[in-house]
């Protein structure tokens, strides 16, 4: 039997159009799937969408629409992003609206409150939809969240539902004692457990049905619904069946080695408050979180419709076709710092890495190769151990960036060697210098694969077939998108 992998993203909030944070995302855990698969694993490889709490219903309600409505229509942004990222055709898609999931975040609900961490209190607290979490004053600037200065801190007085989160102080601090590499990199793992050690408050995972409708009713109490973290986290378990289909969660969930792919501003809720969940529930931890940084526009100005840095990635897509996107997203932002894009640093990376490097580089070689060899089974040899170590590490910049050293190289023995010339007074040298240039070429399709998978696709079959492909990037002007 195949060795098993879990893999999931978030579930990104379906309140407004995908951007290219989520893009990154994306394209990241679609690369770690596509590369387990590579090694021999069996993977279910899970993405989703949120589709409830205030933000979804504030939304439908300025429409004039009913949440479904609402949910139904923006889910198809993300599904279509989905496929123009060129994500793996067997993944998975999981909406906090199916049954199979509002079944497990129920069955989620009762097993907590029935181990006795679930209580309901009456409290008063400033909350930012944006965050979907409760604020300090400490948190605060001016009475508002640093990352959402344009919503408004709700103030909350009510009676809900709350999770025992102080108990899992000590449980968290040995979860991350005893597995050093939980969350990676490793300066986010020190930060959860600061904040962990620094001591942990109970938060509220309920709404009164009255004030706001859209969500799961709470079990047996349905003057409640379920609010956001203790739904939209279940989906990660929802999506393998359970509580019903107890195989595929032991497959996958128990025996899986379980991997969350987020972005560094859900850090608290995927290696605290969902971790402190399933404790609570008896079930298994997740096995890593690997925390994505923020992606900025120019100068690292957080990027905004009312400064005009807004990069859209369908637009990118349309523009650079599916692979360029996914280069650009993997090589040139920093896995875990982030990095700043614009269209025109896009557009220098297009032409400067693809255009003239890998583009030119399996244009003039197979056009030779075509004219002068016959057919050939290229033995490529083994997979530099530089990429190989990138690619266990997450560290898809480098492994790009040993896949464009190669290039580099090729190119510099093509330009000295002067094959195409030489052909006519010792063919056979020749012959043996483009035999060695298209092996490794064909090497350089193997290592595209997870990266770059249409681009790898048409490199190898070209070599495989002795035929120089279309153009794989054609030359293009500035976008003014």
């Amino acid at each position: 039997m195949k060795k098993t992998f879990y893999l999931t993203t978030t579930l990104p909030y379906v309140n407004a159009r995908p951007h290219i944070g989520h893009a990154v995302e994306y394209v990241r855990a679609d690369v770690l799937a596509r590369y387990k698969k590579e090694e021999g694993y069996d993977v279910f490889f899970n993405t989703g969408s949120d589709e409830h709490g205030q933000k979804i219903y504030e939304g439908a309600m300025s429409e004039g629409i009913s949440p479904q409505e609402y949910v139904d229509r923006n889910t198809e942004n993300f599904k279509f992003l989905l496929s123009a990222l060129g994500m793996s055709d067997d993944i998975h898609f999981i909406r906090t609206t199916d049954d199979k999931h509002i079944i497990a975040a129920k069955e989620l609900w009762r097993r907590v409150k029935n181990n006795g961490y679930i209580y309901k209190k009456k409290y008063k607290s400033k909350y930012c939809v944006g965050c979907e979490l409760e604020k300090t004053d400490s948190e605060l600037i001016d009475n508002k969240c640093p990352d959402h200065p344009n919503l408004e801190i709700k103030l909350i007085d009510e009676e809900n539902y709350f999770f025992k989160f102080s108990a899992f102080q000590a449980k968290l601090l040995d979860l991350y004692a005893n597995n050093k590499n939980f969350v990676i990199p490793d300066f986010r793992q020190k930060e959860i457990e600061n904040f962990v050690k620094s001591g942990l408050n109970d938060f509220s995972i309920s709404r009164l049905s009255y004030k706001m409708p859209w969500g799961i009713p709470v079990p047996d109490d349905h003057e409640h619904v379920i609010y956001v973290w203790f739904d939209a986290l279940t989906s990660y378990i929802s999506t393998l069946g359970w509580p019903t289909d107890n195989d595929n969660f032991s497959k996958y969930w128990v025996n899986g080695n379980p991997t969350q792919y987020c972005g560094q501003d859900n850090l608290r809720q995927q290696s605290a408050m969902w971790q402190a969940m399933l404790i609570a529930a008896n079930l298994p931890n997740s096995k890593r979180i690997i925390i994505n940084g923020f992606v900025t526009g120019d100068g690292g100005i957080k990027m905004s419709k009312t400064v005009g840095n807004v990069i859209d990635p369908m637009s990118l897509q349309e523009y650079y076709g599916t692979d360029s996107v996914r280069y650009y997203l993997l090589r040139h932002i920093h896995p875990w710092e982030g990095s700043s894009v614009t269209y025109n640093s896009f557009y220098q990376a297009y032409n400067s890495h693809l255009v003239n490097g890998l583009g030119n580089l399996v244009s003039r070689l197979l056009t030779l190769s075509e004219k002068y060899l016959d057919k050939i089974v290229p033995n490529f040899g083994n997979i530099p151990e530089e990429y190989t170590d990138a690619m266990e590490n997450f560290r898809y910049d480098i492994a790009c960036d040993c896949i464009w050293d190669l290039i580099s190289k090729i190119d510099k023995e093509i330009s000295e060697t002067e094959p195409f010339k030489l052909i006519k007074d010792e063919p056979e040298k020749a012959k043996k210098l483009l035999r060695n240039y298209v092996t490794r070429l064909y090497l350089i399709g193997v290592m595209l694969r997870p990266i770059m998978p249409r681009t790898s696709m048409v490199i190898l079959s070209s070599i495989e077939e002795n035929k120089k492909p279309s153009i794989m990037f054609e030359r293009k002007p500035v976008a003014s998108f």
